[in-house]
């Protein structure tokens, strides 16, 4: 039986060159900012994607938090506006409020995985003592709750003006920033030119084993390396997995391509099969969600992993995701189209 794990892009194991990468990695004690390979890894992403600066952290989740800091710790009673769909809000344990003491404005994220500039126009604060004060806008990049949609450019662009005349910072959450970048042909150093800050992931869709970037203003990123420190994100020989992170960028990136299509090739395969529906629009990157009748999602879930070794992941009763990854290559298509035809044929008997 086949063992394709659809869960997540974050299953992905290391690829040969990165093994090797890792072994041959010159080291150093990167607090003391003295690893070469680290210091090279920052290098490059902040050239990919035209900022001053980076610094590598463990995941992006503390990536994210650390830009949060860093844009609100100078303020009183803060308060920043993100989407109630964005993963800073749902999946990273509160720790904005918990760990930061900022609270989250929280608007609704519309199908394309925007925010509507007059909700965020209207949600920053206005001096008044009974009001926090807003620091900060955060987007997602690619949306993963709203399908793993792109954000268009010209839409980064215009929130990048609001925050500007506004006073505040906008930080992007870019953990599938290269996804967004190959769907929409816009290269991510042009992505990335109206924010202040942007996190990208290396251990998604680009493979690495652990590791996240935040990239910046040369002085946002030095103050960022105090707060990783408090948030226990030191990390003393890092370039073993810094290693990884250069072949991410240098390699993986290029061939984010094949997920997307492979993605697509899935959703077309699975669109008319009963008990499924899927809006082949939202299909633009490596993610597919997809509607199961009958509260049965969970059922269909079980019986493709016992059945046939494909693994999904459930959302709530009547809806599942689908990701792919270097490790579901395109010559599998065909395999996982079967084996849902196999399984709804039966579950969902007209």
């Amino acid at each position: 039986m086949e063992h394709l794990d659809l869960r997540s892009d974050t299953v992905t194991l290391p690829t040969k060159e990165m093994r090797s990468a890792m072994s041959k990695a010159k080291l150093g004690d990167d607090v003391f900012q003295e690893d070469p390979t680290v210091q090279e890894l920052e290098e490059v992403a902040a050239g990919m994607l035209g900022k001053e600066s980076a610094i590598f952290l463990p995941t992006c989740t503390m990536a994210n938090l650390t830009a949060i800091i860093g844009h609100s710790g100078k303020i009183r009673f803060p308060e920043m506006i993100a989407g109630n769909q964005q993963h800073t809000f749902l999946y990273e344990v509160g720790s904005a409020a918990t760990l930061a003491g900022v609270h989250t404005n929280v608007l609704p994220n519309q199908e394309d995985g925007t925010l509507k500039l007059e909700d965020i126009e209207n949600a920053v604060r206005y001096v008044d003592v009974h009001c926090p004060s807003t620091s900060m806008v955060s987007l997602e990049n690619t949306q993963n709750q709203c399908g793993g949609i792109p954000l268009s450019y010209e839409y980064i662009e215009s929130v990048g003006a609001l925050t500007k005349r506004k006073g505040i910072k906008l930080h992007m959450d870019g953990a599938r920033l290269f996804n967004a970048s190959v769907a929409t042909k816009v290269p991510a150093s042009k992505i990335c030119a109206p924010v202040d800050t942007v996190s990208i992931c290396l251990s998604k869709g680009l493979a690495s084993p652990a590791g996240a970037l935040l990239v910046g203003p040369k002085s946002f990123i030095q103050s960022a390396r105090r707060i990783r420190k408090c948030l226990g994100g030191g990390m003393r020989q890092a370039g073993v997995l810094a290693a990884c992170g250069l072949v991410s960028l240098r390699a993986m990136t290029k061939r984010l391509d094949e997920d997307h299509e492979t993605a697509r090739r899935i959703a077309n395969g699975i669109a008319e099969l009963p008990g499924i529906s899927v809006d082949l629009n939202k299909v633009q990157t490596n993610m597919l969600y997809f509607g199961v009748s009958n509260h049965r999602s969970e059922e269909l879930c079980q019986e493709l992993k016992s059945k046939h070794g494909i693994l999904v992941g459930a959302y709530d009763t009547e809806l599942i995701r689908a990701v792919t990854h270097k490790d579901i290559p395109g010559t599998k298509v065909d395999y996982i189209v079967a084996a849902f035809r196999d399984v709804t044929s039966k579950m969902f008997k007209q």
